[in-house]
């Protein structure tokens, strides 16, 4: 009875180490650092958001000027005056929140111009990987540049020089 159970146990583990899963890690940031057209398309971004947010940063003021000027006329206008003014500042300080979130917001521009010069490139660099892991017959690749808390990973583990040198970017 003995041998029966500690071979069915060694029968167990020869099945389930032959049928271990295969995994790799990638680095993403280092990947796309090392794609030029990435830094360019990420540069024109940055150029973008900085005018667009000038932009926005210049309405804000003439809010703002409009508001002073408000407050040190504020004991020469009637009742009426009063309400025009207030009205007149809340209408432009709405549309520069407006102006804002078209440019900034989830369905913004800013997200939208993203998406365009972003995605092409991010669906190369998966194609990448999915090609890599059907060569190499792997289950399940990890990204340890992300939010998931890798502390250690083994430099036989890593396939981000392959994704470049598959992209045409090698080192």
């Amino acid at each position: 009875m003995k041998k029966l159970i500690i071979s069915l146990c060694l029968l167990a583990g020869i099945f389930f180490t032959g049928n271990a899963q295969k995994f790799a890690m990638v680095d993403m940031e280092y990947i796309m650092k090392n794609i030029p057209s990435y830094e360019t398309a990420n540069d024109q971004l940055n150029q973008i958001s900085k005018k667009w947010q000038s932009d926005v940063d210049a309405q804000m003021q003439d809010v703002q000027k409009m508001y002073k000027n408000y407050q040190t006329e504020l004991v020469f206008l009637s009742d009426d005056m009063k309400t025009k003014r207030e009205e007149e500042i809340v209408a432009k300080e709405k549309s520069v929140q407006e102006l804002k979130r078209n440019y900034f917001g989830p369905e913004g521009e800013l997200f939208k111009k993203r998406q365009s010069l972003m995605k092409p490139i991010q669906d190369e660099v998966f194609t990448a990987i999915q090609e890599i892991s059907k060569e190499k017959e792997l289950d399940l690749v990890f990204d340890k540049s992300s939010a998931m808390s890798v502390i250690f990973t083994s430099p036989k583990l890593e396939i981000s020089d392959m994704v470049l040198q598959k992209l045409g970017y090698s080192k």
